[in-house]
This record gives C-alpha cells, sequence and structure tokens, in this order.
C-alpha cells in the first residue's frame, strides 16, 4: 500500500479506501461484511468511509464493531451527514443537526473522535457561514480531527473557502481539507470544476465508484443477464446502477467497455486494477474508495496501487470509453 496526504488537513491516506455504501449497509450479510473490513485492514487500507444514512445507522456500527479488532492508530474513520437517517425527517448542515449527529455516529462507531466528518451534500437551506461554524467547533471540542464534503459543485467550494480563508468574514482553522465526488473513467465530471477548485483551495479528493458501480470490472456483458451475485443482480444494491443519467448497464456502454479487455490484458492488469490505476493517476485524488462483497475483491483490488499507466494505454482507454462518458 502506498499513502498520500488528503488535502492541506492533518490526514495522510491510504491510496484505496474501503467504503460501506449499498455493501456493510445491508448488500451482504453482517459476517461477511466484517470479513471484507479485516481483509482491507489486512492489506493496508486505512481509511474507512461510511455516512451515518446508510442501512439507518447499521453501516456505522458493523463498520464500528468490525474494527474494534485493531488499535485505534490503524485505522481512520470517516463517515457524513446531511440525509434522513431511516425514519427521522430531520436533515441538513443546521448547526443542532450536526452537533446531534455527530454524537450519534460517535456512539454507533464505538470511537471518541471521527478522523474526517463529511458534510454529505450541500445544504441550500442553511448558512454556510452557520456548517463551517459546527464544523470547526467540532474540531476545537476534539471529536473530529478533519472535515470535508461530498458531491459539491465548484462554485460551492469556492464559496466556502472563502468563508475561511485570510480576510474571509469568518477565519474557520476548521477548513475543508477533502472533497468526496464520483469519479471513474466513465464519470469525468469533477474533471470540469471540482478539481480545479480543490486545487486552488488545497482539498483532496476521495473518488467513490471509481469502478463504476462494478462495471469497469468487466463482469457485465451486453445482452446477457448480470452473473448471480453481482451488485446489478442484487435488488438492495443494484438502485443506483441506471439513475440520474448513470445507465451503466445499457448494451451501448457495455459494449464500449468490453474493449477495455484486451488493453488491461496487454498491461497484465485486470480491468478493475486498470480501472482503480486510471483514477488514482491524478495528482488531486489522494483516495479512491472501493467496496467489496467478498475478501478477495480487496486482494485484487490492491494491486492496482502503484501501478503507472503508459500514455499509449491512456489514449486507448479514451478511444475505448470516452464517447460514452459523462463529462460534465
Amino acid at each position: 500500500m502506498q499513502y498520500r496526504r488528503l488535502g492541506n488537513g492533518p490526514l495522510e491516506v491510504s491510496e484505496l479506501s474501503f467504503g460501506t455504501w449499498l455493501t456493510v449497509a445491508g448488500g451482504i450479510g453482517r459476517e461477511q461484511a466484517i470479513r471484507c473490513i479485516h481483509a482491507a485492514v489486512d492489506h493496508g487500507i486505512t481509511l474507512f468511509e461510511t455516512a451515518n444514512q446508510y442501512g439507518a445507522g447499521e453501516a456505522e456500527r458493523v463498520l464500528g464493531e468490525a474494527l474494534r479488532a485493531y488499535p485505534r492508530d490503524k485505522y481512520m474513520v470517516a463517515t457524513k451527514l446531511f440525509f434522513p437517517v431511516g425514519d427521522e425527517p430531520d436533515h441538513g448542515l443546521s448547526a443542532a443537526q450536526i452537533e446531534k449527529q455527530l454524537d450519534r455516529s460517535l456512539e454507533r462507531l464505538g470511537v471518541d473522535v471521527i478522523d474526517l466528518y463529511q458534510c454529505h451534500r450541500f445544504d441550500k437551506e442553511t448558512p454556510l457561514e452557520e456548517t463551517l461554524g459546527a464544523l470547526d467547533k467540532a474540531v476545537k471540542a476534539g471529536k473530529v480531527r478533519a472535515v470535508g464534503f461530498s458531491e459539491w459543485t465548484g462554485e460551492q467550494i469556492d464559496a466556502a473557502a472563502a468563508i475561511g480563508e485570510e480576510g474571509g468574514p469568518v477565519p474557520f482553522p476548521a477548513r475543508f481539507s477533502s472533497s468526496q465526488p464520483q469519479y471513474s473513467m466513465l464519470w469525468r465530471k469533477p474533471e470540469a470544476g471540482v478539481f480545479p477548485a480543490c486545487a486552488r483551495h488545497g482539498i483532496g479528493n476521495l473518488a467513490f465508484s471509481p469502478l463504476a458501480h462494478g462495471v469497469l470490472s468487466g463482469k457485465y456483458a451486453p445482452g446477457q443477464p448480470p452473473p448471480p451475485g453481482s451488485r446489478a443482480a442484487s435488488e438492495q444494491m443494484n438502485v443506483f446502477m441506471e439513475s440520474a443519467g448513470r445507465h451503466f448497464r445499457s448494451d451501448y456502454l457495455l459494449e464500449a467497455v468490453a474493449q477495455l479487455k484486451p488493453i488491461a490484458a496487454d498491461l497484465g492488469l485486470t480491468m478493475a486494477q486498470m480501472a482503480l490505476a486510471w483514477v488514482l493517476r491524478r495528482p488531486e485524488v489522494a483516495s479512491a474508495i472501493i467496496g467489496a462483497s467478498r475478501p478477495e475483491q480487496v486482494a485484487d483490488n490492491v494491486l492496482a496501487v502503484g501501478v503507472k499507466l503508459p500514455g499509449e494505454a491512456l489514449e486507448l482507454i479514451d478511444a475505448a470509453v470516452g464517447k460514452v462518458a459523462v463529462m460534465e
């Protein structure tokens, strides 16, 4: 495993992180989820990413239970807030919500401090000054080490940075150090606005869905049903594969993805390893968040660390899937 600094903040993270979205939140059994988490630790992964919303808090509970087998300095925990948790209607990034949800996450995770606390989405109903002030208070209280956000636009990032920077209206010491955008060969939207904004303000990126919900692993074939046990075959885990303009299971897209197989084979890589190396080639990316339903998937994915894709391979990848990738 190799490690990178997460923006200008205090955290150094493994180049692959372990995410709990869909899988640990109920997509796979509890014991299997714990085995996958243990495999991640054993392969040098240090950052474990979750959210209070996942499984109505269950993902945080399972993650906390699994990590208690290791010394606290062996791992870092990242969680998020914004969406309603279970049947509770309240949500957002108000000071009261941050205080309440932070304490609940600490309890479910069974830790004294959350290493990275993230705003799951942008809250248009709460002033940024209020959100930043509450996060700053959490850092000063020793409950949080660093703060970040997920799926904010470049304009929203600039607005938040302007508040806390020198000369801004409220100089918060707890400035954002991380961004969590969706990013893969098939979803390149962060390149246009998010990556440049993060570079301007010393913010690192944690890329989620780097395998495009498993599509870039090569397991899905055009015109064929998804294989048993795959994410696309699971009603608990396939809900986002055909939403929000992604269409990750369309034959048109899968035919393009199939053209990646000989490129990976020539490099001596699996398709998943090549896709992860493609994401990690960007200096703006500190870590790529992987999910796993089997420990063997973790072992395969970590072999992508340290792989440098040659320029010719990058050109071939663009020729294969550039026409189906979402750019903006």
